[in-house]
């Protein structure tokens, strides 16, 4: 097994956990409270202090015998998992996961499942820990804010680790990546490295356009969510707010129209062309159209009702192309503008600024159908546009899943950023794919690295809208500037 060294070349080999009585508890509640971190805050409050002292917890089997593992419930109700390896090499890193998951409460399982899911930061003997975030639903401000409240948790709990990396997937890279511009910029970071995995790195303004795309071509040619005979709303809505629809409802009608689900032979004419017209229009995967729409009904419901029933979405100028009608498409497609102030409020809550001061390494499948790979220049021309480049390397591999990559490649991929942190010398993505034969020998589940990879620019991936094609989407003079509004943004 491959271990990482402290700075001073030592391996760590046991941890002691601290004690805390609950009156030194509550001291850094009222610290906390009192705003001893304000400086270093942009937006939401500041993170609370611990409920209550983590407790033990079964570790995952392949986890069982190499480390000793926590849950807990802090006081904003996030529950979290703590995995502590019994050889600590010193190092913490921090997970923010993805989704968002739409459940009114959060899920104590999520936490621990993305303990499973990634093992093998704690087999290469990284302390890791993840929060379920204290509710449901959108907010990637809150999710960060839940995030860091973890890592102040951990540091009460077992000690100042020497390093603290932030790792993210999915939603949970946008997140990720908010957390370091709004805990982690400036001398004084409690982040050292950050490392962003099939992010969702265009934010949230302008990073589910393409959704909002397929909601409306969608319902051009399928007229059934929703049918003529049920109540209308405007699609920008996702869903109407007193729907019972279900995801095996919607998936039902996708059926109805496309016969995504079936064999080819068993489709209809109507729905083959329904199909390949819809695919074409939005470039989205057909393998994940369902996923697609679903967040484009489900989730743009909770993210419309975050921003106050108002629409964030815009499609009023876009061409839509590649049908077998384009002109037919164009005339007929419902269009709409956004709200300016639910615009404001949706930049404010997850796009990124780009004002980095740490290293960013990020890792992303080539053909990830999910979080497209162009995401990723959308974020090294956010970083661009803050002058801000030299903190990012990026890294492609020639994968097709998005939930999950190579376990060899997640241990390269943190193993050189902790180098970086540790010798301030930058990789590059030819020393990060020769690095992963060593840890693949350990994990067997292959190194498919593409160095030479750089993807199309976001704009060619995603119809761009007006004055959407200079980055970041949201500057940090715009983010300072909206920060003392007040009530701007989603809440906690």
């Amino acid at each position: 097994m491959h271990r990482s060294e402290t700075p001073g070349g030592s391996t760590v080999t046991a941890f002691t956990r601290r004690r805390r009585s609950r009156g030194r508890l509550s001291a850094m509640a009222a610290a906390c409270a009192a705003g001893v971190f304000a400086a270093s805050l942009v937006g939401p409050a500041q993170p609370a202090a611990a409920a209550g002292a983590p407790a033990t917890a079964p570790c995952p089997a392949e986890l069982a015998a190499k480390a000793t593992c926590y849950t807990g419930q802090d006081s904003h109700g996030a529950h979290y998992a703590v995995a502590v390896p019994r050889a600590w090499n010193g190092t913490l890193v921090v997970h923010a996961h993805g989704g968002p998951d739409l459940g009114a409460e959060p899920d104590p399982r999520r936490s621990t499942d993305d303990l499973e899911r990634w093992a093998v930061m704690v087999e290469e003997g990284y302390a890791w820990a993840g929060s379920s975030y204290r509710r449901g639903g959108y907010g990637t401000r809150m999710a960060a804010s839940d995030t860091e409240n973890l890592r102040r948790l951990f540091t009460e709990e077992f000690g100042r680790p020497r390093t603290t990396l932030i790792h993210g997937q999915s939603w949970g890279g946008n997140v990720a990546a908010k957390t370091i511009e709004m805990y982690g910029s400036g001398a004084g970071s409690p982040y050292d490295g950050a490392l962003l995995t099939n992010g969702v790195l265009a934010g949230g303004s302008r990073g589910y356009d393409y959704r909002v795309d397929l909601r409306v071509v969608y319902q051009y040619y399928c007229r059934n969510h929703p049918r003529p005979s049920e109540p209308s709303y405007p699609l920008w809505m996702g869903l109407r707010e007193d729907s019972a629809m279900t995801a095996a409802g919607l998936r039902a009608r996708l059926e109805e129209c496309t016969g995504y689900g079936s064999r080819p032979e068993d489709r209809t004419p109507l729905q083959q062309r329904n199909l390949d017209d819809i695919l074409a229009v939005t470039k989205i995967p057909e393998r994940t159209l369902a996923s697609h729409l679903s967040f484009a009904t489900f989730t743009f419901r909770d993210i419309v009702r975050r921003v106050g029933l108002r629409s964030p979405f815009d499609n009023q100028r876009v061409r839509y192309s590649g049908s077998h009608d384009d002109a037919a498409l164009n005339a007929g497609v419902e269009r709409f503008s956004a709200d300016p102030s639910a615009r404001r409020d949706l930049s404010y809550d997850s796009d990124v600024t780009g004002s980095v001061s740490i290293p960013v390494l990020t890792l992303h499948a080539i053909d990830d159908p999910t979080a497209f790979v162009e995401h990723e220049s959308a974020y090294l021309d956010s970083l661009r546009g803050a002058h801000r480049r030299r903190h990012l390397v990026q890294t492609f591999t020639q994968e097709s899943e998005h939930s999950g990559l190579s376990g060899a490649e997640y241990a390269s991929a943190v193993s050189a950023l902790s180098g970086w942190v540790r010798t301030g010398r930058r990789p590059t993505p030819a020393s990060v794919a020769s690095a992963c034969p060593a840890f693949d020998a350990e994990y067997g589940t292959g190194c498919f690295f593409r160095p030479d990879h750089r993807p199309a620019s976001y704009a060619s991936r995603v119809n761009p809208r007006e004055g959407a094609e200079r980055w970041p989407a949201m500057s940090r003079t715009q983010e300072l500037r909206w920060s003392r509004l007040g009530n701007v943004g989603i809440a906690p």
